[in-house]
């Protein structure tokens, strides 16, 4: 792919002249080599975090409500405060541990519905509240006893583009596995074409980590999104990791370009059998600086529930992907 720079195409989409069957586009085993994608998952896990976690997406936590999250076998709660700070606590109320997920929250308040404690945000009665922080699309708390390194300020969150001059949407999915098998899944972009068919078409990975020394860190990919029969949307997308939890794909060239979609995995406590869960929450900041883009904004509550469904779609294979790599792990039987 090689879109020219300046103004973009009138019409982004086009037409796939010369498409080739599923069946008969080239192999990517090959160049998916298993330690390739083994040490940039490695590469991920040795950045800081800060002890952050993503628990939910910013627009599902309006003022009066109260959300509740798990981190690991760590029960959190968060609510907006009066002013409509984010803050957020154990979610166990310290009297006798009523869950303070189901508490109503009066004027920034929450207060426990089994005797009436209220709790404000700032500590009482052994209730230690967490740090939280809140970056427009997603919801966040520091954890640092779940994640055990030296915290940060905040966490690592990727450049994206301004909200306001963005559509955004989150989707959340749960998988048998753990946070590393969602990551690893998003580091392997050579599967897009063969296992997401109906989405992605014509992918070809430009480049990789072992391909510029200086850049121990990227997948650059060609890639055109399906929209129906042969009409396509190509881009050039980059994979990049920027904590242990978070995989980010950056559109750097053709439509949308500046959008991203960002992947966290969040660790949540172990299924009735012992087997670990993953919440996989994934943002999507789609931006453009076409004219039209304005009507696309407007129609935002529109768009959201059809970007989540897409987003739903692919996960459906790809928390597959990540549940299959964990049963393989676990048994000693993964071949990477």
């Amino acid at each position: 792919m090689s879109p020219s720079p300046g103004r973009p195409r009138r019409i982004p989409l086009r037409l796939r002249r010369t498409a080739v069957p599923w069946e008969r586009q080239a192999p990517t085993w090959r160049d998916a080599k298993p330690a390739l994608i083994a040490e940039a998952l490695k590469r991920a896990q040795s950045r800081p975090s800060g002890n952050w976690y993503v628990i939910g997406a910013s627009r599902d936590l309006p003022p009066g409500r109260a959300l509740g999250a798990t981190v690991g076998s760590t029960e959190v709660v968060a609510w907006r405060d009066g002013e409509g700070k984010l803050r957020t606590g154990p979610g166990a109320c310290p009297h006798l541990g009523a869950p303070l997920r189901d508490s109503p929250v009066h004027c920034g308040t929450l207060v426990c519905h089994w005797h009436g404690l209220s709790l404000d945000g700032g500590p009482f009665a052994g209730w230690e509240p967490y740090p939280a922080f809140d970056d427009g699309v997603l919801l966040w708390v520091r954890l640092d006893r779940v994640g055990g390194e030296p915290p940060s300020e905040r966490p690592y969150v990727p450049v994206r583009p301004r909200v306001r001059d963005a559509v955004e949407a989150v989707y959340r999915g749960v998988g048998r596995c753990e946070p590393e098998d969602v990551v690893a899944n998003r580091l392997d972009p050579w599967h897009g074409a063969w296992f997401h068919p109906y989405s992605f078409v014509d992918l070809t990975v430009t480049g990789t980590p072992a391909d510029d020394p200086a850049d121990d860190d990227g997948f650059t990919v060609d890639v055109s999104f399906k929209v129906a029969g042969r009409l396509v949307v190509p881009v050039r997308a980059r994979f990049s990791a920027p904590e242990p939890r978070t995989v980010v794909m950056h559109i750097i060239e053709g439509e949308g370009a500046g959008s991203v979609v960002e992947t966290h995995a969040t660790p949540l406590a172990p299924d009735g059998r012992g087997r670990p869960r993953t919440a996989v929450t994934e943002a999507l900041v789609a931006a453009s600086d076409r004219r039209g883009f304005a009507v696309a904004r407007a129609a935002a509550p529109l768009l959201r529930p059809l970007m989540r469904a897409s987003a739903g779609r692919l996960w459906r294979d790809d928390l597959a992907y990540a549940e299959r790599r964990w049963e393989l792990r676990a048994g000693g039987r993964f071949p990477g």
